[in-house]
């Protein structure tokens, strides 16, 4: 059997014994370690697939280093950090070096377990080659990515909704994850070990409508050679995804309504209704109450169809989101492809924050995925994003920042060293401090020992205030 390796770090034995209860699955081998001071020498002596550290008292002291340790040495492995820290200089400072996820407290151990799979489902290593490919109905929830206060009540909204067996209306414009969403839904639910089953309600001809869904006898028509399973009974026992249910017709939705408050189907030649037991999660970019008004969606669907309710936001309200999620689509693309892009420049990160995304997170998913057509290490500058892109960047006419955005650009861009960052803002440094405590970036707004007050290469010296 293909075996994963997982090495834990962590001195808790409490929160060790529970990761280790979490993360136990068949094909997999939970090593465990209690300091972090030999982690590179246990590493370069034993083939590890994922590393994760548990929270320790200081982890920008010694979890980070350690991470950076590991990333200076040449060792390439996903990295997963528990922090008791949820400042965002501590976030900022993982992604920097090289984690690629952190969970905050409380933590929550299914989201750390679908993290872990996914980790390992996208890794692989020239040595080993590619894993097996495993089904997809028993597959690790996707991650939710982003940290705006809209998806973290998405998140601990979802798993409330998987855990009841009411049906599901997800909705939202084209592109924010409605798929996904489903897709966590069901893996989270009783259901998981049971299909999961796709319809795209807008590509089903009327005509082939009874067949793709109830399914049909051998000889029922003209070219039905064998007997088919349609997709309600090939759900039985698990979730009906029916996307883009808007488009349905108005007979699809009467053989939708009646499956659903029959909880049977009829294949098309058969003799006697088959029982299914189904979930139904149905997702939509439209409007249905509008189209219920204007008599052009059946209400009483919608009423069976709208009873646990899920509905997303753009991305272009919550940008806030956008560097976690190139940094996550970055990291797949690296795993994917081989690569070492290392990330985004501050110019490059500034256009994607500004930018207003009609697509949504597909679209940022597409550029980044075409970006890497033309890179392979280092970091992605406005140049390499491709021609079109910067074309409409340039039809916006550029993209303003506020000031909270210029100053953790500028922390970032210099290392978090305070007097570049107030000379690439030209601010003095006591003008950089106020700002920080402003803004609630990087601890204490002092000075440190070896950054007195004075002139700031950046700006005249401002007087020191008790």
């Amino acid at each position: 059997m293909w075996q994963r390796s997982i090495l834990i770090v962590e001195g808790d034995e409490g929160l060790r014994r529970t990761l280790r209860l979490a993360l136990q699955a068949p094909g997999r081998k939970l090593v465990e370690v209690f300091g972090l001071s030999s982690l590179v020498q246990v590493l370069r002596r034993q083939a590890v697939d994922l590393l994760l550290v548990g929270p320790w008292p200081d982890p920008a002291a010694e979890s980070l280093a350690a991470v950076r340790a590991i990333r200076q040495a040449g060792i390439r492995l996903p990295i997963i950090v528990l922090t008791s820290q949820s400042s965002e200089e501590t976030v900022i400072a993982a992604l920097r070096a090289g984690v690629r996820d952190y969970f905050k407290p409380p933590f929550s151990f299914a989201e750390i377990g679908a993290s872990v799979e996914s980790l390992l489902e996208a890794s692989q290593t020239p040595e080993r080659g590619r894993r097996p490919a495993r089904p997809s109905t028993t597959g690790a929830p996707p991650l939710i990515v982003g940290d705006s206060p809209a998806i973290r009540a998405l998140r601990d909204y979802l798993p409330r909704v998987a855990a009841a067996e009411s049906n599901v209306l997800i909705t939202g414009e084209t592109g924010t994850g409605k798929e996904l969403v489903a897709c966590y839904i069901h893996q989270h639910s009783g259901r998981h070990s049971r299909p999961l089953v796709s319809v795209n309600c807008a590509a089903i001809p009327d005509t082939l409508l009874e067949s793709e869904l109830f399914g049909h006898e051998r000889g029922a028509f003209t070219g039905a050679h064998a007997r088919r399973e349609g997709h309600l009974s090939a759900a039985h026992g698990g979730t009906l995804f029916l996307d883009e249910v808007g488009e349905m017709s108005p007979a699809a939705q009467a053989k939708i309504l009646r499956a659903i408050d029959s909880k049977e189907v009829s294949r098309l030649g058969g003799q006697a209704p088959v029982t299914v037991d189904v979930r139904f999660i149905a997702a939509t970019n439209q409007d249905l109450e509008g189209r219920v008004a204007e008599a052009r969606f059946r209400p009483d669907l919608y009423y069976r169809l709208n009873v646990a309710r899920v509905d997303l936001p753009p991305l272009r309200e919550r940008r806030e989101d956008i560097p976690l999620l190139c940094h996550h689509y970055i990291g797949v693309l690296n795993r994917q492809l081989d690569r070492e892009v290392q990330g985004l420049t501050e110019e490059a990160e500034a256009s994607l924050v500004g930018y207003p995304w009609p697509g949504n997170v597909r679209e940022l998913k597409n550029l980044l995925e075409a970006t890497f057509i033309g890179v392979s290490s280092g970091h992605i500058g406005l140049a390499a994003l491709p021609p079109q892109f910067r074309a409409r960047l340039e039809a916006l006419g550029g993209v303003p920042a506020g000031e909270r955005e210029r100053l953790l650009r500028a922390l970032l861009a210099t290392n978090w060293n305070k007097s570049k960052a107030a000379a690439r803002l030209q601010w003095s440094r006591m003008t950089l401090y106020r700002r920080l405590a402003k803004y609630r970036l990087g601890g204490e707004a002092r000075p440190s020992a070896d950054e007195s007050p004075g002139v700031s290469p950046g700006g005249p010296t401002e007087p020191q205030r008790p």
